[in-house]
């Protein structure tokens, strides 16, 4: 995500999440979190009608899926996700 390539970003993680959700493994709702920012991202990039809003409520997705208490990888994208907010480089 951070070379702002969000659809393919996206795509990568809704494959992993697919076998995440079927196993019912914990990483599921920070996974999907992370594909929700993904694809917000690709919204407000694409300069979208209604991209703030449609990604607004994927961020507050996301924030409520990554609470901290993942793996060093998810929380490292976790905090990507948030530092890209904060500088708005998803546009």
């Amino acid at each position: 995500m951070e070379a702002g390539e969000y659809f393919e970003a996206h795509e990568a993680l809704e494959e992993a999440w697919h076998v995440l959700r079927r196993r019912r493994d914990p990483l599921r709702g920070p996974v999907k979190g992370l594909i929700n920012a993904a694809i917000a991202f690709e919204h407000l990039k694409r300069g979208r009608p209604k991209a703030w809003r449609v990604a607004t409520r994927a961020l507050d997705s996301y924030r409520r899926r990554c609470r901290g208490d993942e793996s060093p990888e998810i929380a490292a994208s976790c905090r990507l996700v948030e530092r890209l907010i904060g500088e708005r480089r998803f546009i």
